[in-house]
């Protein structure tokens, strides 16, 4: 009975610590949003409306994760990774490409890592229904490490998810393209007007031309912009467009022709992936048909049968019980 009182008190312990940090590090945030819409309402600025989204240019370092990683830093926890090169180009192809956006990450991980197991034993210590000491341990580990993975099995998701939505829909945007130079723009205004098109139907890759239209506009050879544009896709069919500009404008080719072959090889690989999918419909279905509708049909066919035996046994039995009987007499 001690022990398990020594237990609980160790547990609420942990857990008023977590939240104590929570409330720490959250509580600047609060307040000073708080401070400045006061300001703001004081200069008769009125309420503060939400911004609508933002062009590529906006500093990113405004948003709440920001503040929160700067909290967290200002306090005296790095969260600078070893291995944040790797991680930031693996979460710019998620779509984070702030420059907070590894040191975020290594938050969230950090903070399920923690919470997680926390939440565990604050429900555990609520209900007062404690599990052996060796399966509460276990369960411990799984949640820390379900705190632990969880961030990086969503950003893969997203990844892929962001993939191919770009892959769907670079085939349109390809042909826009081709229509751009061959109505006479260069390839860096095709950039910008493709760009500016597109927002509305592939925001995605309307992002992307608009980031490589700015880095041109900068100053940027095409090279590395086109180059740069490839490494933040992801995407395969985009590394070769890329590379068959650069090349195209190496050589002096016709820009226009080759894109023109390129744009019918990406519709025939967009159709020939649709009829992939439709043909992995049917071994799909037969997962679902094999696992409930085959015993289904298999019991509905053995039934009659089964229970037309059991008449004929029960019968059987009952003719001989009465020859036994007869003998008997």
């Amino acid at each position: 009975m001690i022990g398990g009182d020594l237990v609980n008190w160790i547990v609420l312990g942990l857990v008023f610590a977590a939240v104590v940090l929570v409330v720490m590090a959250l509580a600047p945030l609060v307040l000073g949003r708080t401070d400045i819409k006061a300001r703001l309402a004081a200069q008769g600025g009125g309420a503060v409306s939400n911004a609508g989204p933002g062009s590529i240019r906006n500093d990113h370092a405004t948003g709440v994760w920001a503040r929160l990683v700067l909290e967290v830093e200002r306090r005296g926890m790095s969260l600078t990774d070893s291995t944040s090169d790797k991680l930031a180009e693996k979460l710019a192809l998620a779509g984070f490409d702030q420059g907070y956006a590894p040191r975020a990450f290594t938050l969230a991980r950090a903070t399920g890592t923690l919470v997680l197991p926390s939440l565990l034993l604050l429900v555990f210590a609520a209900s007062g229904n404690w599990p052996n000491p060796g399966k509460l341990y276990v369960m411990v580990i799984v949640a820390a490490l379900a705190g632990l993975y969880l961030p990086g099995i969503v950003i893969s998701s997203r990844a892929e998810n962001r993939a191919k939505e770009i892959l769907n829909g670079f085939p349109d945007t390809l042909d826009l393209m081709l229509v751009c130079l061959e109505a006479g723009l260069g390839i860096d205004a095709a950039f910008n007007r493709v760009g500016s098109e597109v927002t509305t139907s592939h925001p995605l890759l309307a992002r992307l031309f608009a980031q490589v239209s700015l880095e041109l506009r900068a100053g940027r050879s095409r090279e590395v912009a086109l180059r740069m544009l490839a490494r933040k896709s992801g995407v395969a069919e985009i590394t070769a467009f890329t590379t068959l500009i650069i090349q195209s404008d190496r050589l002096g080719a016709s820009v226009a022709t080759a894109l023109r072959i390129y744009a019918a090889e990406m519709r025939e690989q967009r159709r020939m992936r649709a009829e992939e999918k439709a043909h992995r419909i049917p071994v799909l279905l037969s997962i679902p048909l094999v696992c409930f509708m085959l015993p289904v049909m298999v019991a509905v066919l053995m039934l009659p049968a089964a229970i037309g035996m059991k008449k004929q046994m029960a019968k059987a039995d009952e003719l001989k019980n009465a020859r036994a009987t007869a003998q008997a007499q």
